[in-house]
């Protein structure tokens, strides 16, 4: 009789490990919404140990992880797995965000926006830090659309919000007031010149190298109409501030001054809101 009682105490016991150690397990399967997104953040990490450096675990490190999970049934390990949620970046119409890494490599002394020459896709942070992305304000901007970025390596300032997974309240603050900034400037909306008004525009540069001596205005961009990138609207502005000096035969500006848009021809498709008709041919004219 107490063999019995003792062998159906096991019995129990065993069951109850059991049922614990399978909700645990459960535990591991992660829902995202599909207007979510999942940040993955690894807690430990026996094999690879802890980040050496930076910010994200790019080899497998505890820390957070490059990758994100989109919406759908996910499985993580419990315990070792922690998912943050977060939404996707969305751009309304009409309307352009700015991109700030948190990580990457440090901007050059004289350098004031990150290049995005080769490192230009932030919904791929392992390609980004790879590339040679450099931490800081980049170049290229957001246009109209949605987003799935990993908000722990970039944070991404809209007129309506910031995006952002949120690592210390000082950060927050600083972001707040560039956001603050940006909108008394009415940088969250591209600028149009109309033909009806008769109108150009005058840009001043604030990034790359100085003018040499005697010079007071910086080479024409968008006067070739072959360069789409730069041809009627200069934006996003990624021929500016190349690092390769030699490109200057090739009508990119470089350094500060200012210039007047050519507003005839066609628009590159998705590049910006000018005028397509034909129109005033911009000639330079002096600035600060």
């Amino acid at each position: 009789m107490i063999g019995f009682l003792t062998s159906s105490t096991g019995i129990t016991w065993i069951a109850v490990v059991l049922a614990i150690l399978f909700l645990i397990l459960l535990s591991g399967i992660r829902f995202i919404p599909n207007n979510r997104i999942g940040i993955v953040e690894k807690r430990w990490s026996f094999v690879k140990g802890s980040v050496k450096s930076g910010l994200l675990a790019l080899h497998g490190e505890a820390g957070y992880q490059p990758q994100i999970l989109r919406g759908g049934l996910h499985y993580l390990m419990p315990i070792q797995y922690v998912v943050h949620m977060a939404p996707l970046v969305t751009i309304s119409q009409g309307k352009i965000g700015y991109v700030f890494a948190r990580d990457g490599k440090p901007l050059e002394p004289a350098q004031v926006l990150a290049s995005n020459v080769t490192a230009s896709d932030f919904q791929d942070v392992v390609a980004f830090m790879t590339s040679g992305g450099q931490r800081g304000p980049q170049r290229r901007i957001l246009r109209e659309g949605t987003y799935a970025f990993n908000l722990v390596e970039f944070i991404v300032i809209t007129e309506e919000r910031v995006y952002a997974l949120s690592l210390s309240k000082e950060e927050s603050d600083t972001v707040r007031s560039m956001a603050s900034v940006i909108a008394e400037r009415s940088g969250f909306r591209p600028v149009v010149i109309k033909d009806t008004d008769d109108m150009v525009g005058i840009v001043t540069v604030h990034d790359g190298p100085s003018l040499v001596q005697g010079e007071i205005i910086a080479h024409i961009v968008g006067d070739d109409s072959k360069q789409a990138e730069t041809y009627l609207l200069y934006q996003p502005p990624l021929r500016h501030g190349r690092d390769d000096p030699e490109d200057d035969h090739r009508g990119r500006q470089r350094g500060r001054g200012g210039f007047l848009h050519r507003r005839d021809g066609r628009r590159p498709f998705g590049q910006g809101l000018s005028s397509r008709g034909a129109g005033l041919q911009g000639q330079p004219r002096r600035v600060e």
